[in-house]
């Protein structure tokens, strides 16, 4: 699988676990993307950068999720 669809699915994925908070994608180039979990105020409640080890497959994915949640509970 090519970085760029890994990049989308990851992106995808993200957006979905976060609805219905908006993750606004920024920065999206070599293989590496921030993301920002925002509230229905428009108030940023975590922003994290991306690398593609943290995103090529499931588990580190599933990781990152984890963490942020706990971080939007806090």
């Amino acid at each position: 699988m090519t970085t760029h669809i890994q990049t989308q699915n990851a992106i995808q994925t993200l957006t979905n676990a976060f609805a219905p908070m908006n993750c606004l994608i920024m920065a999206a180039r070599k293989g590496c993307f921030s993301f920002t979990i925002v509230n229905e105020h428009g108030i940023a409640r975590h922003s994290e950068r991306l690398y593609p080890d943290q995103y090529s497959s499931d588990a580190p994915l599933q990781a990152v999720i984890d963490r942020t949640r706990q971080a939007l509970v806090a």
